[in-house]
């Protein structure tokens, strides 16, 4: 799956000088090697889009020129302007999905696009094009399964303190439920391998999909890196789909289904504990009453803490049941995750020898 080269027509790209006021500098990526694919990898750029009218031709652009070799796919999520206009005239190949939100784009990216090596990244041109191959690379040598793009910017537009906050705040609380392996939970660059793709679930619908990407490698333990990139902000005309609460709080919510789902015993033993707790402490004083004088005066209470108790060992049996299914779970996963050769795997470099035709156990 290729993209076929097409003319850049210079008409509809009217912004696409440097813009040296808001460039991020280059200067984290200096002494790092500049990578790259080996030769035979198949690479496909994922961009999913909505709206980007203003950024996406430059991004297609910079990609073709980084990654020569690799296929650039534009997703489009029911833009109401030109967006897949002008990524088909920079040079991508230009799909459609229906279903609206970021999520949706991304599980018929994965599901549709078939290549050894798969650049995630947003099409509103504030990620670093040039890091791509040095990801690719540290992907493909080190043999994992996800390296994330940190983002490193001295832009306030461009990374918001705000967003700022936000993303460490959720990206420590990942990290303290999941494991400390990521610093940049939010950032919309990344580079996977086949095995990481094929074996993502992909069940978020929006902006919420970063969490669930990270909490998929930190679940399977998969090798995972990270590769500071430069950050710039948006070009004119392009506008942030991002709404800071109401996806602040989305992305919240995923995490709480995210321990739920995947950590059940201690999300249900909070629950035991915290309804343990307020049951025996609604009891003490009408035991204390009973002991006094062998009478039981405030029956409600007495009714609703015990009923708190029997909640909270409910609670507790309920984590304990789904603990064992969700490894049984776990185990499914890792089992379909292991079917998938591992990047940079040599068919047959490790098999053992064919068996000489006199050792074969044959008489003759």
């Amino acid at each position: 799956m290729s993209a076929s080269p097409t003319a850049v027509s210079p008409a509809l790209f009217p912004e696409e000088k440097p813009r040296p006021e808001t460039a991020a500098p280059d200067a984290g990526l200096k002494g790092l090697p500049s990578g790259g694919p080996p030769p035979g990898v198949r690479v496909a750029v994922l961009i999913p889009c909505y709206n980007e009218e203003a950024a996406i031709g430059r991004v297609v652009a910079d990609f073709r020129a980084a990654l020569p070799d690799a296929a650039v796919l534009v997703y489009d999520n029911n833009s109401a302007d030109r967006t897949a206009a002008v990524a088909r005239a920079a040079g991508a190949t230009v799909r459609h999905e229906p279903l609206q939100g970021k999520g949706n784009v991304i599980r018929r990216m994965f599901a549709d696009v078939e290549a050894d090596v798969y650049v995630l990244v947003d099409g509103d041109d504030t990620y670093h094009a040039p890091s791509a191959p040095m990801m690719i690379r540290r992907l493909w040598d080190g043999q994992l399964d996800m390296v994330n793009g940190v983002r490193v910017t001295d832009i306030v537009a461009a990374y918001r303190p705000g967003h700022r906050l936000g993303n460490r705040v959720l990206t420590g609380l990942v990290a303290r439920i999941f494991g400390s392996r990521i610093d940049d939970m939010l950032s919309g660059y990344r580079v996977f391998s086949r095995r990481f793709v094929k074996s993502f679930p992909a069940l978020a619908s929006g902006f919420e999909t970063e969490t669930e990407l990270t909490v998929h490698a930190l679940e399977l333990r998969m090798p995972v890196a990270e590769v500071k990139t430069p950050y710039k902000d948006r070009p004119a005309g392009s506008v942030s789909k991002l709404n800071t609460y109401r996806d602040g709080f989305r992305i919240l919510r995923t995490i709480v289904t995210l321990v739920k789902t995947e950590r059940p015993l201690a999300f249900f033993f909070t629950v035991f504990a915290v309804l343990l707790a307020a049951g025996v402490g609604l009891a003490v004083p009408v035991v204390d009453t009973w002991l006094h004088t062998g009478l039981v005066p405030r029956l409600p209470t007495a009714v609703l803490s015990m009923g708190l108790v029997l909640l909270a060992f409910l609670s507790l049996t309920c984590g304990l049941i789904l603990d064992t299914v969700t490894q049984g779970r776990r185990e499914m996963k890792r089992m379909r995750y292991l079917a998938i050769p591992a990047p940079g795997h040599a068919p047959g470099a490790l098999s053992p020898p064919s068996p000489s035709p006199s050792s074969s156990g044959d008489p003759s």
